[in-house]
């Protein structure tokens, strides 16, 4: 547009604005954006940012593991993990997804305590689902693995890796091959592909997990199931979701 048409235009701009303001009617005119309101927006936008960078920030600093710095004994069918005064047994079977999601929720909680000289814990390894894979046997299987890790001073992040790669109940569950491979990758030594091929701790998780299916100070209605964990000896709630920090007085 050129500049008499501009000035034209703005001509009759005003002449409109003089009659309607003799009328009574007050007109603001509008000579660009509302900058108002692009100012606002782009507060809004830089705090978005600023919001999930913070976010971003605390999921990735709270997903950094924990590395583990404890001592790790096994006897039977039990692996106990440090020395504090504080006692938790913990019973696991690698197949249940509660179980997962408790590894999931507490596992970086209880490396923490452990690492701090807070707390023991006492893992046992349970086999209560056996039937739910084809063929049958993964509990057993794994918790057996599990147990030549803790033998090939690996546990820790075999513990974890058993989680984090836990098969869907209803299918065939991890082979033996795998499970060998998930411990060569952590350092074990050829002996541990023996302990895990040859079932080398399967009845002493048998035994564990009987064991724990009669111990009525375990059940719940009546009934044992995974997982189940006890402070000091006396079991305890886990929808409490602050129970590790209140046995150690945090």
């Amino acid at each position: 547009m050129g500049g008499a048409a501009r000035n034209e235009k703005r001509r009759k701009q005003d002449e409109a604005a003089r009659k309607l303001a003799a009328a009574g009617i007050k007109v603001e005119r509008k000579t660009g954006p509302n900058r108002t309101a692009i100012i606002m927006v782009a507060v809004v936008v830089v705090f978005a940012l600023l919001v999930g960078g913070f976010i971003f920030w605390q999921r990735s600093s709270s997903s950094a593991d924990v590395v583990a710095s404890y001592p790790v004994a096994v006897s039977g069918a039990v692996v106990t993990a440090g020395s504090g005064p504080v006692v938790v047994d913990t019973y696991e079977d690698y197949l249940c997804p509660q179980c997962e999601r408790f590894e999931t929720r507490y596992g970086d909680e209880i490396k923490t305590a452990l690492n701090e000289g807070r707390i023991t814990v006492k893992y046992h390894a349970i086999a209560i689902l056996d039937r739910l894979t084809e063929p049958q046997g993964y509990s057993t299987r794994a918790a057996n693995a599990a147990l030549c890790a803790a033998a090939a001073n690996i546990f820790p992040g075999y513990h974890e890796k058993l989680f984090a790669e836990q098969p869907a109940e209803g299918g065939s569950g991890l082979t033996d091959e795998q499970l060998v491979a998930f411990g060569t990758e952590l350092g074990a030594g050829p002996d541990f592909g023996t302990c895990v091929t040859g079932g080398a701790n399967s009845a002493a998780v048998g035994a564990e997990t009987e064991k724990a299916a009669a111990d009525q100070a375990l059940q719940t209605e009546g009934t044992f199931g995974t997982p189940t964990v006890t402070v000091n000896g006396k079991k305890i709630d886990l929808n409490d979701t602050s129970w590790l920090q209140s046995a150690i007085g945090a």
